[in-house]
């Protein structure tokens, strides 16, 4: 169970039993544990969208924010942040946006990608919880998105060290396979709409080679954001029809 503690110290800030040995090559070998953390983190969102939502809608999507945010301690958000912070400020020049990537503090560019992350996940979790849809797509939509982090780190370069570039060229393939096959078998039964992730997960992959040229654990962070929003997107959008 070491790989499900470290993949759960890494991604959370649920409480876990302390490592008394702790090696870096074992943060890599965690990776096959990414997806069953993203369904945790899914099973807490979905349980305060429901408790709150026994109030009203509002409520339920404010709570169930806030779980995301406090579940995540703002990993993702600060990857965003700084994400956009250097693509608003990199004039073309890759070598400009690495350096403003790696700066400490929040620039305008991150801000307002913040404020709007956090607006979008509201609306759409409100739009959700008004809906009186079922709460397994909230469920399944986070295990989606760190199931692509840990592809997107497999199969793109790393810009610089750190601990993204733990993962680089270490996929465990087999544990991805099974990951994926096993969302696209509960999407199908629970959520039908959440089968267009791999999509918006490939987007995202495109989006790093082609804009940025590689991936850091801020484009992995803003990548799950923005593959969350999307993801909450199709879930709103399927309870229409």
């Amino acid at each position: 169970m070491r790989g499900l503690i470290l993949a759960l110290q890494f991604l959370t800030r649920l409480p876990t039993p302390a490592l008394e040995e702790y090696r870096p090559e074992w943060l890599a070998d965690s990776a096959r544990w990414f997806t069953v953390v993203g369904a945790l983190i899914g099973a807490l969102l979905a349980a305060a969208l429901w408790l709150g939502t026994r109030v009203d809608p509002w409520l339920g999507a404010l709570a169930a924010l806030g779980a995301w945010v406090w579940v995540s301690g703002g990993l993702h958000l600060d990857g965003l942040a700084d994400l956009a912070d250097g693509l608003g400020a990199a004039h073309r020049s890759r070598e400009r946006m690495l350096a403003v990537m790696k700066e400490p503090h929040v620039g305008s560019f991150g801000v307002i990608a913040l404020v709007l992350a956090l607006i979008a996940k509201l609306v759409l979790l409100m739009l959700l919880a008004k809906s009186s849809a079922n709460p397994w797509g909230l469920l399944l939509l986070p295990a989606w998105a760190r199931l692509g982090a840990v592809w997107w780190s497999a199969t793109l370069p790393p810009l610089a060290a750190g601990s993204a570039a733990l993962f680089a060229g270490k996929p465990d393939w087999r544990a991805l396979a099974l990951g994926a096959a096993a969302l696209a078998l509960l999407s199908a039964l629970l959520a039908p709409a959440l089968l267009l992730a791999p999509l918006a997960l490939w987007g995202w992959r495109r989006f790093l080679a082609q804009r940025v040229g590689g991936m850091s654990g801020d484009c992995l962070g803003a990548g799950v954001e923005c593959s969350e929003i999307v993801l909450l997107v199709l879930l709103v959008v399927a309870t229409a029809f």
